[in-house]
């Protein structure tokens, strides 16, 4: 574990693998910022975390109300060490069907969205003396399948920047990749394409790796000696093909 508390700004922190992950590193001793569109439940996990838990709201396609988070935390923190850029969104489905808007959210929230986060908080990554940025993308970031065209490609987006940034960030800043498998989150909840919501939930309502195993995963990778980079992790349940 790092000797010296940090502080870590994670989007997408209103549920699932954004919220494990704010318990975990909270737990572990560190100042946590939960960032999300979702007000009202990152407060509420603010106020039963206590200390060293800051809620703010704001839209990771929304560049204005980064900045404006950026400088809270830096006002009120002094800057973030770790940026866990963990929002997004699962809108699977044919390609063929009429879903051109769930094609760009997407594109919007899973890509740029991490993009832009990460554009706006590097200063202050960059400045800490221990900088961490990690990205949250998908086995579909490996594989792509029918009926996962545009999600897997905003994933295999993620993956090819992701390994850009960790070259041009060393050595100060390490850049971890984390891809897990089917876990149970609700993700599937916000599909459009009802055969594919139908049978996509009941995948994951059979998921055996949890929200808290990918936050521990995270902070394993995050909390290692400084000399040592955890540069990708792939993860998924026991049983998944």
């Amino acid at each position: 574990m790092s000797a010296t508390p940090r502080v870590a700004v994670i989007t997408g922190a209103s549920s699932g693998i954004g919220e494990a992950t704010a318990r975990a590193l909270h737990a572990a001793g560190h100042s946590v910022v939960l960032l999300a569109r979702r007000a009202d439940r990152i407060r509420a996990l603010a106020a039963e975390l206590g200390d060293r838990a800051l809620a703010i709201e704001a839209d990771v396609t929304d560049s204005h109300s980064l900045e404006d988070a950026a400088s809270r935390v830096r006002s009120e923190l002094g800057g973030a060490d770790i940026l866990v850029n963990n929002a997004g969104v699962m809108l699977l489905g044919p390609f063929s069907a009429d879903r051109r808007d769930d094609h760009r959210k997407m594109i919007e929230v899973n890509l740029l969205g991490a993009i832009t986060a990460t554009e706006v908080f590097l200063e202050q990554i960059t400045s800490s003396a221990a900088g961490d940025i990690v990205n949250i993308s998908s086995v579909a970031g490996r594989t792509a399948r029918a009926g996962n065209g545009v999600y897997a490609a905003t994933k295999w987006g993620l993956n090819g920047w992701s390994e850009s940034l960790r070259q041009e960030l060393l050595p100060g800043v390490r850049v971890t990749l984390i891809e897990p498998g089917v876990v149970a989150t609700e993700l599937p909840d916000h599909i459009t394409h009802s055969e594919t919501k139908e049978a996509v939930a009941a995948l994951y309502d059979s998921a055996t790796v949890t929200s808290g195993d990918v936050a521990e995963v995270i902070t394993f990778a995050i909390t290692r000696p400084r000399h040592l980079a955890i540069n990708e992790i792939l993860l998924r349940p026991a049983d998944q093909v």
